[in-house]
């Protein structure tokens, strides 16, 4: 039978898509993405409603056609809402745009995203055998300050959970998030959202992910241990954030976190959650500012159409 026609019903085929896995070393693993291939017939609203309909994460949208200049124009929306830019759902459209659509044969693609253009590179990765795609975010902004004691209880924990060496700041490489240094996993592992702490503290910042980091790891190849919520993006928790971890990578330069003026290290999160990813972190001080790259592999799992 014609899946063109289903009784009396007739149904015309839509945009093709594919589903990638982000920041992982392998399938069914990372965070997954939607990457939808729009040409121009697919609404705004359209757009919100496939994103919730798909419920990852993220769900990107991106013209089949280079604009003049060679970059892709892409749209990033959560489950709720559209953002500005996102780490995972750059290195992911970049990789379908690469390798699915086989668009670009050079090294780096261009994505024009809402926040701005952001080039991803393509290296060859640590095995020699893989590819890590790299990301360049913007030059970060460190926000406000906030207490530990008034913060503890948006996460769910007690006030000496958190290291009270470094600062919970707000930082953002493109998309704002409030970096929280905590003292070990078994605190990671407490934390939590309490809503009613969260609403009332998000309504009074610009970041609304609240991005945790400790230097105990489950995996010895990695140098911190991450988990990011993010309940007013409609993210209860992320498998892995590279705009986050962008802006913790800029952190940990500016606070001399590891008492050096660059890093270059590997992050894992969504360990908790059952989505194991690693993020390939690379930040350094040039005196005045911070460049700040990201990097993770990026895995093809499906393909297939929107009817």
């Amino acid at each position: 039978m014609s899946l063109e026609r289903t009784g009396v019903v007739t149904i015309k085929p839509g945009a093709e898509f594919w589903i990638v896995d982000v920041f992982a070393e392998r399938k069914h693993a990372g965070n997954q993405l939607a990457v939808v291939l729009d040409d121009g017939s697919i609404s705004d609203d359209e757009m919100q409603r496939i994103a919730c309909e798909m419920h990852f994460s993220e769900t990107t949208f991106v013209k089949p056609s280079p604009c003049p200049d060679g970059s892709f124009t892409t749209r990033v929306f959560t489950p709720s809402e559209e953002v500005p830019f996102a780490g995972h759902p750059t290195l992911g459209t970049a990789f379908v745009i690469r390798h699915a659509l086989g668009k670009n044969g050079g090294k780096t693609i261009v994505l024009r995203e809402r926040g701005g253009p952001i080039p991803v590179t393509f290296a060859p990765g640590e095995e020699g055998d893989d590819e890590i795609a790299w990301m360049v975010q913007k030059s970060p902004v460190f926000g406000r300050e906030h207490g530990r004691t008034s913060f503890a209880p948006v996460v769910g924990l007690d006030v000496s959970a958190i290291d009270d060496r470094f600062p919970v700041q707000e930082v953002s490489t493109g998309l704002p998030f409030t970096i929280v240094p905590i003292k070990n996993l078994a605190a990671m592992r407490r934390s939590r959202v309490v809503k009613e702490a969260y609403d009332a503290f998000t309504a009074t910042t610009d970041a609304k992910g609240l991005l945790l980091f400790c230097p105990e790891v489950y995996d010895k190849a990695c140098q911190v241990n991450v988990r990011m919520f993010a309940d007013a993006y409609g993210i209860a928790e992320d498998p892995a954030t590279g705009s986050g971890n962008g802006c913790l990578a800029a952190y940990l330069v500016k606070h001399r976190y590891f008492n050096d003026a660059s890093i270059n290290i590997r992050a894992e999160q969504g360990m908790e959650i059952g989505r194991p990813s690693r993020l390939y972190l690379k930040a350094r001080d040039a005196g005045g500012t911070i460049d700040v790259n990201v990097g993770g592999k990026v895995i093809l799992v499906a393909n297939g159409t929107l009817w």
